[in-house]
């Protein structure tokens, strides 16, 4: 049996494959996968979901979870984000639909498969993890970078990953998405 998060998580993405929809699992899911576990109340993933998806999105999922068609239609219309919340375990999946920046082509194209369980295996492309690293300095600096939370995923992430990083990757993005600074502050925090 799969823990809930897992499994609401898994039941969206093998849909989004069925439908051929590029996606990542991104956010603290992602950041349990590189760095530290810990809790969390929902999943995030980021798709290119467009609007002939949108109901075979929906009829694949009604059952499993509450989905409402109208703000799915309006978070593509927009690429804003929609959430979908897991009818047994009230788990929620939050899915976003940004428009396709550098950055988020970079993300989706360099996406790796990662085995979220073992028992029974399953597995989902989740985001690499520099840039989850970036994403979560990125949300540090919208969230006014008072989130002890976000930080500790960043940190996390640089321990466990110690010497697997690409460091000139991290620099290049870090300056195009203007975080810089925090990419520095957060590289000498882990090594301390």
């Amino acid at each position: 049996m799969l823990p809930e998060p897992i499994a609401a998580t898994i039941s969206v993405t093998a849909t989004l494959e069925k439908l051929g929809v590029r996606y990542l699992i991104c956010g603290s899911l992602a950041s349990t996968v590189h760095g530290l576990v810990r809790t969390t109340q929902d999943s995030d993933i980021v798709t290119e979901l467009r609007p002939e998806h949108i109901q075979p999105f929906v009829r694949a999922l009604e059952g499993e979870f509450y989905v409402d068609e109208e703000s799915i239609a309006s978070a593509v219309a927009l690429h804003t984000s929609f959430n979908i919340i897991h009818r047994e375990s009230m788990f929620k999946v939050d899915i976003f639909i940004p428009p396709i920046s550098p950055f988020v082509r970079e993300q989706l194209t360099r996406a790796r498969r990662q085995v979220l369980a073992v028992k029974p295996q399953v597995d989902a492309l989740v985001a690499t993890a520099e840039d989850t690293l970036l994403a979560k300095l990125e949300w540090y600096r919208q969230g006014g970078e008072v989130s002890e939370r976000q930080w500790r995923d960043v940190l996390g992430i640089m321990k466990v990953q110690e010497g697997n990083l690409d460091l000139v990757y991290l620099h290049r993005w870090a300056k195009e998405l203007k975080v810089s600074d925090l990419l520095e502050r957060a590289l000498t925090e882990a090594s301390a």
